[in-house]
């Protein structure tokens, strides 16, 4: 889909919060170089295209190839070292692979968008009150189906900190069917919070799953943009799990694939398109044509 007039305001406050976490001087020539990019972006891009694009923007001018890197370290460093009871959780369930990916699309509320950033005490609470959560749209009981069918996954990731709820969605899947290959995709460069393949290594998502970087900078999936090699083991993949609003957006209008999201709706814009409250946790599958 591409970019809703919006998204700008997200944009814009994405600057700000770099101009802050790098501490850089100038600060007003750095907006200006931002505004002119601004004023020849293209509107048919996708949202996740021009975040990729202006967050380049941002890591030259600032000379900081990777601001959000302490941010993610702390944030996969917390969870991975909350895994351990997140998983006896997971396990003490009646359907534990179901279980598993609830507890994935929760995670997906971690982002740091300074407009729908959510603190750490709003991640801890969904997490306790599961049991009474809902999925406003609930196609799990299909994607289990495909998993229990399937012989090669792809799965797109998305924020730091979430990836480690995505590495015990990753165990209850090969628990589930063992002869199933996995790979999981990770962004080709630093982009806001997103998982790079660093990230993916140290919270040890190569246990249960092949890593491999798109070869982009997009804050989503752009697939014209991404490698040949990932573009390979995308068309090879007869399932593809994708996290987050940013996939959503990048890959919504691929009908090629049989294509599973699993987010929360943070915003309006994606909420209207998919047809559900902002707030709402959603697994849904995207048909084939």
């Amino acid at each position: 889909m591409k970019i809703n007039y919006e998204c700008l305001p997200c944009l814009v406050n994405q600057v700000v919060k770099v101009a802050d976490i790098t501490k850089v001087e100038n600060r007003e020539e750095l907006f200006h170089e931002v505004f002119r990019f601004f004023s020849v972006v293209d509107f048919q891009k996708t949202n996740p295209e021009i975040i990729g694009e202006t967050f380049e923007l941002l890591k030259k001018y600032t000379q900081n190839d990777d601001p959000y890197l302490q941010i993610r370290n702390y944030y996969n460093k917390m969870f991975l070292d909350m895994s351990t009871t997140l998983e006896e959780q997971i396990s003490q369930s009646d359907n534990p692979l179901e279980s598993a990916i609830k507890y994935a699309i929760i995670a997906n509320i971690i982002d740091f968008n300074p407009i729908h950033n959510s603190r750490i005490e709003n991640v801890m609470e969904y997490f306790k009150q599961i049991d009474q959560l809902e999925l406003k749209i609930n196609q799990s009981a299909e994607l289990m189906k495909d998993i229990k069918a399937g012989q090669k996954l792809l799965y797109l990731g998305d924020n730091c900190g979430e990836i480690c709820l995505d590495k015990l969605l990753l165990k209850k899947i090969k628990d589930y069917n063992h002869n199933i290959q996995i790979y999981f995709g990770v962004r080709g460069k630093p982009v806001v919070n997103d998982s790079i393949e660093a990230d993916a290594y140290n919270v040890g998502i190569d246990e249960y799953a092949s890593i491999i970087s798109n070869g982009d900078n997009s804050l989503g999936t752009v697939l014209e943009r991404t490698s040949k090699e990932f573009q390979a083991i995308y068309s090879e993949a007869d399932i593809v799990i994708a996290k987050g609003q940013a996939n959503y957006e990048s890959l919504s209008e691929q009908k090629d694939k049989k294509l599973y999201y699993l987010l929360m709706t943070k915003c309006s814009v994606i909420a209207n398109d998919i047809g559900v409250p902002v707030g709402s946790l959603i697994c849904l599958q995207c048909h084939k044509d």
